[in-house]
């Protein structure tokens, strides 16, 4: 019978910390990387973000980030702009098979064009707090991210469309403008939606895309044919 005041071994298991595991090198470079998105995004300031500070937002030592990234350039590459690469790279190849069920008809454009401003949207929305850190950021940077990611999307963008209204047989003049114009008629929605609580996103894609179609500005004469085509 043992004695009462005797710890057994699985008491003492028991009361024993957790036993941590070690991170592979692909977590640890993950995780380094989350940190340094989240203190970036923080202060808002790529310059003024130290390496220190990254190492204490992650709970490590700055000689662990030094044994996975070169410098804090490498850093911000890898934690900010390729995200934001990524990010519209994958809107871009969505928007590149819009008529991959059929032709985009009279009937399917507004629908097709809504659906397009609500991916545009809620990407921008997440992707606002890194935007705005890259592109009004480092001069060198925000040239460099824009140049090569941001305007060559929107070039892609272009592209697309062109090529899907020619399977329309129909000519789109400046599509690499449309492209832009979309882009940014987006870009402030998402800024709207992020900062106003009460700002209707939905009858704000209804009405943008509507008006994508049909014109921002009324036109009579258009206007009277339609209304003359509608009366009984």
């Amino acid at each position: 019978m043992a004695n009462r005041g005797t710890t057994t071994a699985t008491e003492v298991d028991g009361d024993a910390p957790p036993v941590r595991r070690r991170l592979t090198a692909e977590a640890r470079k993950r995780s380094i990387l989350q940190a340094a998105r989240e203190a970036f995004t923080e202060t808002g300031d790529a310059n003024g973000t130290t390496i220190r500070v990254i190492a204490e937002r992650g709970g490590i030592s700055e000689g662990v980030i030094y044994r996975h990234f070169e410098s804090k350039d490498q850093l911000f590459f890898e934690a900010v702009v390729e995200p934001l690469r990524e990010a519209v790279d994958s809107l871009v190849a969505a928007t590149e098979v819009v008529d991959r069920d059929g032709p985009i008809t009279p009937q399917r454009r507004q629908a097709a064009m809504k659906a397009l401003y609500r991916q545009l949207t809620s990407t921008l929305d997440e992707m606002l707090p890194l935007l705005g850190l890259v592109l009004f950021g480092d001069p060198a940077t925000a040239q460099r991210f824009y140049r090569e990611s941001f305007a060559a999307a929107m070039d892609r963008l272009g592209d697309a469309w062109n090529a899907a209204a020619e399977r329309l047989g129909v000519e789109m003049e400046s599509p690499d403008l449309s492209a832009r114009a979309v882009m940014g008629v987006a870009l402030m929605t998402a800024l709207e939606h992020h900062h106003n609580d009460r700002f209707d996103v939905e009858q704000a894609l209804d009405t943008l895309s509507e008006r994508t179609i049909d014109g921002f500005f009324p036109d009579p004469a258009r206007d009277a044919e339609t209304n003359g085509r509608s009366r009984p």
